[in-house]
C-alpha cells in the first residue's frame, strides 16, 4: 500500500468517524462545510498517488473509483447543506376568550 493511498484513508476515515456531537445546527452545517473543504484538499493527494502507481502490478487501485466515491460523499453534504432549513410550524391563532 502505497504511502499516498495511507495518507488518504487515515485522512477520510478521520473526518468520517469524528464523533460531531455538536448540538447547535450552525456548528453542525459548519462542520460540514469544513469536511467538504478537506475532501476538495484531497484531490490533489489523489492526483499526486496516481501519478506515482505502478501500472504493471497485478492488482491496480481503482482512482477512479476513490474519486467517485469521495464525489459522493461531497454531493450528499452539499445536498444536505442546500436543503432549506426547518421552518417553524403554524398553528391556528389562540381563541383568548374562553367564556360563554
Amino acid at each position: 500500500m502505497s504511502r499516498h493511498y495511507r495518507q488518504i484513508l487515515s485522512l477520510v476515515l478521520g473526518l468520517l468517524i469524528t464523533p460531531a456531537l455538536m448540538a447547535d445546527s450552525d456548528a453542525e452545517r459548519e462542520a460540514l462545510d469544513r469536511i467538504l473543504h478537506e475532501l476538495t484538499i484531497i484531490e490533489p493527494l489523489i492526483k499526486v498517488a496516481e501519478s506515482q502507481s505502478v501500472n504493471d502490478t497485478r492488482i491496480q487501485f481503482r482512482y477512479d473509483w476513490l474519486r467517485q466515491d469521495l464525489n459522493q460523499i461531497k454531493d450528499g453534504i452539499q445536498l444536505h447543506l442546500d436543503a432549506p432549513r426547518a421552518t417553524a410550524r403554524t398553528f391556528p391563532p389562540l381563541r383568548g376568550d374562553y367564556r360563554r
